[in-house]
Formats: structure tokens, C-alpha cells, sequence
């Protein structure tokens, strides 16, 4: 797949050309993908290319706590903090069962922008290894931005061994003009559950270029469920292969987009080995003029038999201008399969609305009540009740 043709006139690229070591010429080599390219297609990057990016600058441990006290975040054994790219050592603790490690990319994915330009401008972010059989809680993982023209570039790699779990709470917000483009390196290994909680609230002037690689053995489970929330343009990507027998991948998520933003949930779910499942539900609401993208493909290997894949997207439209670009994909090239996807759009259902507006509810609180019922099926997804709660107060506010 091209990443598209190298933009030399733009002060992005000139910008991260110029910060970047070793992958910076792989970097200038593909350029910022413009619309012609497929992946791109509805998550134009114009606006993004404009503006020279600059090193973010290390934040005071009071400008961190103060970012921290605004926020409510959930109890857990244990918490890392980033603060603009670097970690906040003052604001981080790790259970024993969790063990710092040396954190190396599981796949390059050099034919994804996001990968490259985590690449070249790389920030050492959280590398732990849950032990073999271990529970390990759950972990909060924060990530803050503050400041204008900056942008971060955390990688970050989460292992587990056989049998072991864990469950992270992802959280990404700040304030300002800003892009952070994390990518997440996660290792499941066999029988092994990793829950992946992710909140995305960047602020209102942020663009938001996140990537996960996955790569799940026998039996294993990665189970993701993402909120994009936030950012004037956001694209959560996930790239997860299955890589043994009875391996599980879910990617559910939901998108909540307003004003002028663009939300986008892409993913790619690799079925390498027979006997796998893997479910996808996005849910995405739009008001005035928000636009949304889900790409979702399911690609199945010939050796693949047996996999059991399904892949659904709904939009709700609340404004006459809002947009919704829908594209699910299955490649497949086994026989014994049970695959399928779909998509649907649509707007809130007039009847139901008169129905609470003739019991006396207000109009705002009868639509609010409808968006939620549309909702409620995708956040019992969440098996973790503390995340779900997280998510659901994220919601009604």
C-alpha cells in the first residue's frame, strides 16, 4: 500500500524532515499522504501540514499536576504519567507485577504514515512485560499535551506473557495546538488477556495520529474499545494479527463528533491461523457539522479456516450536515469461514421522539435519552464496570 507522494513544499513535513534521526529520509521518501491515497481518502491532511511542528517542551512537575487535578481519573494499582513526550517520574508508580523492559517494534508497518512518522521522531514511552501467569490489575496510562505548534511522538510496547493479564486505561488530553502521534508495540501471549480502555479528549485545536500493532498468540485475547472524544481531527488506527490457533481480537468503539471535527476509526485485522475470531462494533454520532470515517478490514489467510469474523459500523446523523464515511472490507481466502459486515445510517427516530415528548420530556433531554439507547449496546462491550462508568459520565457530559 503507497503512503502517498512526498508533500516538499510543506512545512510539516520540512519541520519533522528536520527533527527527525535515521527514519527521516524514509520519512521525506513518502511525504504526508494526500487524499489520492486509498487509506487517506476521507481524513484529508491539509490543515495538519500547514503549521511547523516543533519539539514539545518539558512541563514543571506543578504545570503537570495542575493538568492532572482537572482531570478525574480512576484508582488502579498502578499509574505511568507523560507529560508533553516525557514521562513525569514524580507521577508514575508500577505494581511489582509490572516489569520495565526494553521496548523494540513487534512490526515496522513501514507502509503506514503513522508508523513512519513515529518512527523518525520517536519518544521512549512505557515498556513493560507482565510474567507468565500473573494478574496484573489494571494500569492507568496518561498522556498529556500542552502548548502550541508542538507535537509528541511516544512509543510505547506492552507484553504478556503466557497466561498473564492486564488491563490499561489509555487516556489522551491537553490544551493548545498540538499533534500526538503515539504508537502502541502489544505482544499477547498464549491464553494471555490484555484489555485496552482507550479515552481520547485532545483539545478542541489538536490533531490526534494514534497506532496500534497487535499481535495475539494461541488462545489469546486482545480486547480494545476506543472513545474518540476529542481533537479537531483524530485517527485511531489498529493493526492486530492473529497468529495462532483460537487467538480473539475485538476493536469496538465509539465516536462522538461535533462542530467542524473529523473522527476516524481504521483498522486492519489480520486472521493468520485457523480457528480465530475477531469482532468489530464502531458506533459514531454526529451533530452540526462533524464528519466521521470508519475503514474496517478483515483480511483471512488461506490457511485461515474455520475463522469467525464480524465487522459492524452505525452512524447517527443529528444535523442535515453531518457527514459519515463508511468502508468495511473482507478479503478472504479460505473456504470454511463465517465472515461478515455491514453498515447503516440513520437519524433519530421521530416517533420515539414524540413519544417522550408527549410524556413531558424536553426535546433536548428526549434527543439525549435516544442518543444514549443508541449507544448502550456498544458501551456493554466494556467488561471492566469502573472504565465502563468512566466512559459512560464522558458521555453524559
Amino acid at each position: 500500500m503507497s503512503t502517498g507522494t512526498a508533500v516538499q513544499s510543506s512545512p510539516a513535513l520540512s519541520a519533522f524532515v528536520g527533527r527527525a534521526a535515521g527514519h527521516g529520509s524514509v520519512l521525506a521518501e513518502r511525504g504526508i499522504p494526500t487524499r489520492r491515497v486509498e487509506a487517506w481518502r476521507y481524513t484529508p491532511l491539509r490543515a495538519f501540514t500547514e503549521t511547523v511542528w516543533n519539539e514539545a517542551p518539558a512541563l514543571s512537575d506543578h504545570d503537570v499536576q495542575s493538568l492532572l487535578d482537572a482531570l478525574a481519573l480512576p484508582k488502579a494499582e498502578s499509574r505511568a504519567v507523560f507529560a508533553n513526550g516525557q514521562e513525569a517520574a514524580s507521577q508514575t508508580r508500577l505494581s511489582e507485577n509490572l516489569v520495565r523492559s526494553q521496548g523494540e517494534a513487534v512490526d515496522p508497518l513501514e507502509d503506514r504514515f503513522s508508523a513512519i512518522l513515529n518512527a523518525a521522531l520517536r519518544q521512549n514511552g512505557l515498556s513493560i512485560r507482565v510474567p507468565a501467569g500473573v494478574a496484573a490489575g489494571t494500569l492507568v496510562l496518561v498522556s498529556l499535551t500542552s502548548g502550541n505548534a508542538i507535537s509528541t511522538h511516544l512509543r510505547h510496547q506492552i507484553v504478556l506473557e503466557d497466561g498473564a493479564s492486564l488491563t490499561v486505561f489509555d487516556f489522551n488530553a491537553g490544551d493548545g495546538q498540538y499533534v500526538t502521534n503515539p504508537r502502541f508495540d502489544i505482544v499477547v501471549g498464549k491464553g494471555a488477556q490484555l484489555n485496552h480502555v482507550k479515552l481520547q479528549r485532545e483539545g478542541a485545536d489538536a490533531g490526534h495520529l494514534a497506532l496500534v500493532y497487535a499481535s495475539v498468540d494461541a488462545n489469546g485475547n486482545y480486547d480494545s474499545f476506543t472513545l474518540n472524544q476529542g481533537s479537531e481531527l483524530a485517527r485511531h488506527e489498529v493493526v492486530a494479527t492473529l497468529t495462532q490457533a483460537h487467538a480473539q481480537v475485538h476493536v469496538n468503539g465509539i465516536q462522538i463528533v461535533d462542530g467542524t471535527r473529523l473522527n476516524d476509526l481504521t483498522s486492519m485485522i489480520h486472521h493468520a491461523a485457523p480457528d480465530c475470531g475477531s469482532r468489530q462494533t464502531v458506533k459514531t454520532v454526529l451533530s452540526e457539522s462533524g464528519q466521521g470515517v470508519f475503514q474496517g478490514k478483515i483480511l483471512v489467510d488461506r490457511v485461515a479456516q474455520k475463522t469467525d469474523g464480524y465487522q459492524m459500523n452505525q452512524a447517527l446523523l443529528l444535523s442535515d450536515k453531518a457527514q459519515i464515511n463508511s468502508k468495511p472490507e473482507l478479503e478472504i481466502y479460505a473456504d470454511d469461514v463465517k465472515c461478515s459486515h455491514g453498515a447503516t445510517v440513520g437519524a433519530l427516530d421521530d416517533e420515539q421522539l414524540f413519544y417522550l415528548r408527549s410524556r413531558g420530556v424536553p426535546e433536548a433531554e428526549a434527543r439525549a435519552i435516544l442518543v444514549q439507547a443508541f449507544l448502550l449496546d456498544a458501551l456493554d462491550l466494556v467488561t471492566d464496570e469502573t472504565l465502563r462508568d468512566v466512559l459512560i459520565r464522558s458521555i453524559t457530559a
